[in-house]
């Protein structure tokens, strides 16, 4: 039998038909292509805000050993815009918001004295924490340590004054410990109210000295009288002996000043200040406190100017006290939320304690303008303190007050200092702004 032819008789025609069609198929698309590349040109991938930032920050990995970034909420724009601004802005008047986001720190930080860490102290009602400053005509950024470390590189910013005066150097230094750990290198016998801090990563150091008055004195005490006894015309050496080492200082006092006090001047007795039994003058205290801020600021200029080396002055004005009756007397501070805007006047004594420490600076600042480097500004914390009467450690000064079976009424309440964290925080952050706005001056050559 011949053989079967098995081929398919459409084995060859995919390859003929392919041939003979594909050039009219080419033909026919790039017309069309052609056409929609017209009507949609291709765009090319773009990455996301997300990969964007990514990219940034692996590439500038070493930005922040350069330059310290600004906060993500003040642009370097707006840095501008603030810095050509010749009006300074106003943080005495405003409101306190609530903010979710916190604080930066809590109660672990190793430097809060005792009675004002309420957290590990047993308060439970944390909504004090939650709040933030927020003036009328300007904006006051959320406080940013490698900032302020920068500003304070290779220098020395020392606190001195009274027990406010270490408030706001505690919280000072627990906020910048979020950044850069400080080494305790220096303290004192006595209370560690001598105390220094170095910050290895920028060589940095922050210092508190413990001076109630600024000028010479003795305080009272059990084994002296019941007084204390001030020299105005003196400034306290204690700190004033190491004014070559500091470039910037931060004073703070009031409340020593409204203890029983004599006052003199060299060797002659001006007068005193609730000192029944003996043979004194009563002058109150308000004319003292002038007195002695003025003789202050007088010898730092004199020191610091005559030698052309500068130093940067910061006044904390008066922070008042929330005590609801007597400190003496079972007063407490029990309000649990700010006051509103207009709900609670400055008046009586605490606006007339802050009245004196502005003019003081404001007329130490003419002085100055002899000198070269010179620079003093008033740090008035007066109203928005006066604001948080929530922010006390009130019972609180104490672990656990209330754990026992002691009477609620009986129990001790500190309505002086804050709580840390707390509203003593944003005194700082008003300090870096002013660091900052002195730093733009400095670029501008102002």
């Amino acid at each position: 039998m011949g053989s079967v032819a098995t081929t398919s008789p459409f084995k060859d025609q995919p390859h003929c038909l392919a041939r003979r069609f594909l050039p009219w198929t080419i033909y026919a698309i790039l017309p069309l292509a052609i056409f929609r590349l017209y009507l949609y040109p291709l765009q090319l991938p773009r990455s996301s805000p997300d990969q964007l930032s990514s990219t940034t920050a692996t590439t500038v990995t070493s930005f922040s050993d350069l330059s310290p970034p600004l906060p993500t909420h003040f642009s370097s724009s707006q840095a501008e815009e603030e810095g050509a601004n010749d009006k300074p802005c106003d943080y005495t008047t405003g409101e306190w918001v609530r903010d979710e986001s916190g604080p930066l720190y809590n109660g672990t930080c190793g430097t809060i004295k005792e009675g004002q860490n309420c957290i590990t102290h047993g308060r439970r009602d944390l909504d004090y924490l939650y709040w933030r400053w927020k003036p009328k005509q300007c904006s006051l950024p959320r406080f940013e340590p490698n900032n302020f470390l920068e500003l304070i590189r290779n220098k020395h910013i020392a606190f001195v004054g009274d027990s406010l005066a270490r408030n706001q150097l505690e919280s000072l230094l627990c906020m910048l410990a979020t950044a850069s750990a400080p080494r305790l290198v220096y303290q004192d016998g006595e209370e560690n109210k001598f105390r220094r801090w170095r910050f290895p990563s920028h060589n940095a150091i922050v210092s508190i000295y413990w001076s109630p008055f600024l000028v010479k004195g003795s305080e009272k005490s059990p084994a002296r009288p019941n007084y204390n006894k001030l020299y105005l015309d003196k400034v306290d050496e204690r700190w004033a002996s190491d004014l070559d080492h500091i470039d910037m200082l931060v004073l703070s006092i009031g409340h020593w000043f409204l203890h029983p006090a004599v006052y003199l001047d060299g060797d002659s007795v001006l007068g005193c200040h609730y000192c029944p039994g003996l043979n004194h003058t009563e002058i109150g205290f308000y004319d003292v406190l002038r007195k002695g801020l003025r003789t202050t600021l007088k010898a730092i200029i004199q020191r610091k100017g005559s030698h052309g080396n500068g130093i940067d002055v910061i006044v904390t004005t008066f922070s008042p006290s929330h005590f609801e009756g007597d400190w003496d007397k079972a007063g407490a501070c029990p309000k649990k939320k700010p006051y509103q805007e207009g709900e609670k006047q400055l008046e009586g004594m605490d606006a007339e304690m802050r009245k004196i420490e502005v003019e003081e600076v404001e007329a130490a600042n003419e002085n100055a303008k002899q000198f070269a480097g010179l620079r003093l500004e008033a740090l008035d914390v007066t109203k928005l303190s006066l604001m948080r009467p929530d922010g006390h450690p009130g019972p609180y000064m104490h672990p656990f007050p209330f754990a026992s079976n002691e009477v609620r009424e009986r129990v001790q309440n500190d309505c002086v200092h804050w709580c840390l964290p707390g509203p003593v925080d944003t005194w700082n952050e008003i300090l870096l702004e002013v660091l900052k706005k002195w730093e733009g001056q400095k670029k501008r050559g102002e």
